[in-house]
């Protein structure tokens, strides 16, 4: 991840743009974990998104008592209750994919139309015939009964948005949040290193992802794939260890005066502070790492970093 013009930002009720004070985490004033989130009218293509935020609540961890020396970091944020998963779509633009991708899948494929025409359809490996999809209108959705869909042989979960552009094509994949955030903790970190670093990252890139799902980028994507956002690299950076520490940790975010963090990291303390020193609260992942050699969980590493934020994990809402 490097620094972006949008910054440090906590993502407040009603996702409005709203007056930013000089506080940590450049948070805005709002209740958003308090209580159902309420979005604006979204657009005709992203009514299904947004109903999910809008059913969205956040259940916060009950404080820990602080104390004024250092050792408060070392306590660690309150890890919140356990509760059933939220199963969130997030939008991810393959920007890294250039504008004439080839496209395929690991198994049986279909590209339907928005209305659900089918339009193309092939074997494994087989790729989409892209100069026929220019005729066949203006968007279309490759899915398929395999494993994932690839792009330029890289596998994906979940399905792609094939949107023309002017000079090519816009590839979005649709895919589950802790998927997503399984793949980007591998593309962020190496899976070798200490879970409790993992498990960190993982809430770090949650809550990032979620304040940029509350802001999208683009009408049709939250953000993209590259270090502009956070690293993403498909399945192809998922493995066993990376998926424990989402799943680990599924749901959980961080927060501050109710609203969303939006979680900031770099590579190292010294990145960390030309990027976003300005900024406040940045984790260094290296540090992170030594962090968690030295007995830290990732809930005190979270904490040393995040001062003055709390962990809170989302739960479906009320209809």
């Amino acid at each position: 991840m490097l620094a972006g013009p949008m910054a440090v930002v906590a993502v407040a009720v009603g996702f409005a743009a709203q007056g930013l004070a000089p506080r940590p985490y450049g948070a805005a004033q709002g209740e958003l974990l308090d209580a159902l989130i309420d979005t604006p009218p979204p657009a005709q293509d992203t009514a299904t998104a947004a109903e999910q935020l809008r059913r969205l609540e956040a259940r916060r961890a009950t404080p820990q008592a602080t104390s004024t020396s250092t050792s408060t970091a070392s306590l660690g944020l309150a890890e919140p209750e356990a509760g059933p998963g939220v199963d969130l779509e997030i939008r991810v633009a393959l920007l890294g994919a250039g504008t004439n991708p080839d496209l395929s899948a690991s198994g049986a494929w279909q590209v339907v139309s928005r209305e659900g025409q089918l339009l193309q359809q092939g074997g494994a490996g087989s790729s989409v015939n892209l100069s026929e999809l220019w005729l066949q209108g203006p968007e279309a959705w490759l899915q398929t009964s395999g494993s994932s869909v690839l792009v330029n042989c890289r596998p994906y979960g979940g399905r792609l948005r094939l949107i023309p552009e002017s000079g090519g094509l816009r590839v979005v994949n649709h895919v589950g949040l802790e998927t997503y955030i399984g793949a980007v903790v591998g593309a962020e970190m190496p899976s070798s290193w200490s879970l409790e670093a993992l498990r960190a990252q993982a809430v770090a890139a949650r809550s990032y992802a979620l304040a940029h799902m509350a802001r999208p980028a683009n009408r049709h994507w939250h953000l993209g794939d590259t270090t502009r956002w956070q690293a993403y690299k498909g399945l192809s950076s998922s493995n066993e260890r990376t998926r424990q520490a989402a799943a680990s940790t599924a749901g959980m975010i961080l927060s501050y005066q109710g609203a969303i963090v939006e979680s900031l990291y770099a590579a190292n303390r010294q990145i960390s502070l030309e990027a976003h020193g300005h900024l406040g609260a940045s984790m260094s992942q290296h540090g992170a790492q030594d962090l968690a050699m030295q007995g830290y969980r990732y809930n005190q590493i979270l904490g040393h970093y995040y001062q003055g934020a709390s962990l809170a994990r989302l739960k479906a809402g009320a209809s």
